[in-house]
């Protein structure tokens, strides 16, 4: 899982790298020393995740996340305890206090459920044939797994180099972005409708027109996706609207 940390601290930082050696699925791709940097470097990276402190010069961490183009999973670092229900507001996986305990390092990075590589490269996503509705895939994540077909699967949703996949109660993650699912689905069944989001056109339950242009579409599930004004041009065209 792709990772930076932003921190002013640069003794935190190193400390808080020495830690992550521990969890070799997590790889450190860039850090930063203030909150300008960082929201340069997470729109760069697009990391999976980041490791953000709260107190900084110039922008706080939760200044840094309202202007950011691109959201990681967010783990907190910070040596106050005062933030802990704001940081659970913006959906924070996890707070952790400096001086940052091994233990409970290890509790919040087992919060991300990270499929194991090995399992997930095993889906049949990972060929290069065009994937139909009535086609089955296996899925695996961890100890769990599914062989379900296409037509069950309502949704992908992006995690940074993951996708998350919705069919019936289950939102299990496999090892593949949303451009390289794109590829393989079917545009006559599936839609990319942003850039977080491919959708199951069987599993359209209510079209709605939307800010800017765009659509709201309410999934037979209860999943509310937006399509781009961009992407909401080429959905009428297909549907013919």
């Amino acid at each position: 899982m792709r990772t930076i940390i932003i921190d002013d601290e640069r003794l935190a930082r190193t400390e808080l790298k020495k830690l992550l050696l521990e969890f070799p699925e997590i790889e450190i791709v860039d850090e930063a020393n203030n909150a300008e940097d960082g929201i340069k470097k997470i729109n760069h990276h697009q990391p999976d995740l980041i490791f953000l402190d709260i107190q900084m010069p110039g922008k706080s961490g939760f200044e840094l996340l309202q202007q950011l183009e691109y959201t990681p999973l967010v783990i907190f670092t910070t040596a106050y305890d005062e933030y802990a229900l704001k940081a659970f507001e913006v959906n924070a996986l996890d707070y952790l206090l400096k001086p940052i305990d091994s233990k409970r390092l290890e509790d919040a990075i087992k919060k991300l459920n990270i499929p194991d590589y090995e399992e997930t490269e095993g889906v049949s996503f990972v060929n290069h044939d065009l994937l139909t509705e009535n086609s089955q895939v296996f899925v695996k994540d961890g100890d769990r797994c599914w062989f379900v077909r296409l037509s069950e699967i309502r949704l992908f949703e992006s995690v940074g180099n993951y996708a998350k996949v919705f069919f019936g109660t289950n939102k299990p993650l496999i090892l593949k972005s949303l451009n390289a699912l794109e590829e393989r689905l079917d545009p006559k069944s599936f839609f990319r409708a942003n850039r977080k989001h491919i959708i199951n056109l069987r599993m359209i339950d209510k079209i709605e027109p939307y800010f800017n242009n765009g659509l709201l579409i309410e999934l037979k599930d209860g999943e509310k996706i937006e399509v781009s004004r961009r992407q909401a041009v080429r959905f009428k065209e297909m549907m013919s609207f």
